[in-house]
């Protein structure tokens, strides 16, 4: 009698086609199918890491300053002093898997080489997982267990240098200059995750003074630019009609040349010098902002945030040039350390949500397109620039701990919100 029943539903359901309900492809993917979606691309598993240590490293900063700032608690006291944590976990934990993400899935195209196999991507990325994690771990446990993850996190970026040499080596036109430089960085930044580790080992301020400044204009800035002097002009021809590309190579090497001055005259403890390149570097940047045309790109937000972005460069160089000169004339550090977050925070953090909007959004087949929701994200981390940059200028330096603890709140609010819109594409098809 059931089986009957069944059949006569079976049969009526036959002639009502309307009745029948399709399934949805995402309630309907099997974990093991999203498994493997998430991944088939080396993006998706590094920038996923990416995301949610940009959202782990601002709690944990806001548990720091809620008791060195806030006053709400004792301060914590971790194995090592709070400024080097977040050396490490803003500058070496953060943008590094972002960056490896990004270069594994473009170096083929750059240089019309071999895809970058899961066999090399999966284990790095695994590695640099497991590094962040016990990272946290060890500022609460102690010293031992956090030189462990640095080690562990070091072997990650020593497998990400293989897979992208690898490509290098084997690709077809290895001669690009984009590539020699950001693998040459990345190695400089190898070698200077190990001088933190020397500093940490051995208490020593010196080597972390070294990974401190080598860390943001021997790695982090000839990576960005590169990056950016390559794809801004490109992402810009396939949008604005009749648009000239204007990508001079002169402009790489004085901009790539000026941070490796600016970092060697920092760790020589000349920082009132430093105007000498930062200026020279202001000028070029500027000129790139205009040449590239930044006024035609407002009508598309994806290719806007781009632009937007690198006018950071301009502003930071500015004011490190202006707080270098001041400090030439015993005007003392006029702005803090309010330059060098207009540099981090204004170019590295911008450039990263807008670069890896764009690349999700690419290479899942989805439309290139900003919506709403991904302009205010980015939109949020202007604000969390704005916010620390006049943090500390001294007409407002009274409010710098209520302004530390926005800014921090801004970044959750931006990251979590990228998290949330952005990683579950990684697990599901369009």
């Amino acid at each position: 009698m059931a089986f009957f029943n069944r059949l006569v539903r079976h049969q009526h359901l036959m002639k009502t086609p309307h009745l029948i309900q399709e399934p949805d492809p995402g309630n309907a993917t099997s974990w093991p199918d999203r498994w493997h979606h998430f991944i088939a691309m080396p993006h998706q598993a590094m920038f996923t890491l990416g995301a949610l240590q940009a959202v782990l490293v601002m709690l944990w900063w806001l548990v720091d300053i809620g008791g060195r700032y806030g006053g709400w608690y004792a301060p914590p006291v971790w194995a090592v002093p709070a400024p080097w944590a977040h050396l490490y976990l803003m500058i070496f934990g953060l943008f590094p898997p972002y960056m490896f993400g990004f270069l594994m899935t473009t170096y083929p195209r750059w240089m019309g080489g071999v895809p970058v196999p899961p066999r090399h991507y999966l284990p790095a990325a695994a590695l640099l997982a497991c590094g962040v994690l016990l990272g946290y771990a060890g500022l609460v446990a102690g010293k031992p267990l956090l030189l462990a993850a640095l080690t562990i996190y070091l072997a990650g970026w020593a497998l990400c240098l293989f897979a992208l040499l690898h490509v290098y080596i084997g690709a077809e036109r290895p001669d690009t200059l984009h590539a020699r430089i950001t693998s040459g960085v990345l190695i400089i930044g190898f070698c200077l995750l190990l001088a933190y580790i020397l500093g940490i080992s051995l208490d020593d301020p010196f080597w972390i003074g070294v990974a401190r400044s080598g860390g943001i204009w021997w790695f982090l800035f000839p990576v960005f630019f590169a990056v950016s002097h390559r794809l801004i002009p490109f992402f810009s021809s396939a949008v604005i009609p009749n648009y000239v590309v204007i990508r001079p190579e002169w402009t790489l090497w004085v901009m790539t040349a000026g941070g490796m001055a600016h970092g060697a005259l920092d760790m020589a403890g000349h920082p009132q010098w430093t105007w000498v390149v930062d200026f020279a570097m202001a000028t070029v940047a500027f000129r790139l902002s205009y040449q590239w045309s930044i006024r035609q790109t407002f009508k598309v937000r994806i290719l806007a945030m781009l632009h937007i972005a690198f006018v950071w460069v301009g502003i930071a160089l500015t004011l490190l040039g202006l707080q270098s000169f001041f400090l030439l004339r015993d005007a003392g550090m006029l702005f803090g350390r309010g330059p060098l977050h207009a540099l981090v925070a204004g170019y590295f953090v911008s450039m990263l949500i807008a670069m890896s909007t764009r690349v999700t959004l690419g290479h899942s087949g989805r439309p290139l397109a900003a919506d709403q929701r991904a302009w205010s994200i980015f939109m949020a981390v202007q604000m969390v620039a704005l916010v620390r940059v006049l943090a500390d200028f001294p007409v407002i330096q009274a409010y710098a701990g209520t302004l530390y603890l926005c800014s921090a709140l801004l970044w959750l609010v931006a990251f979590g919100g990228w998290l949330i819109k952005f990683t579950p594409i990684y697990w599901t098809k369009p």
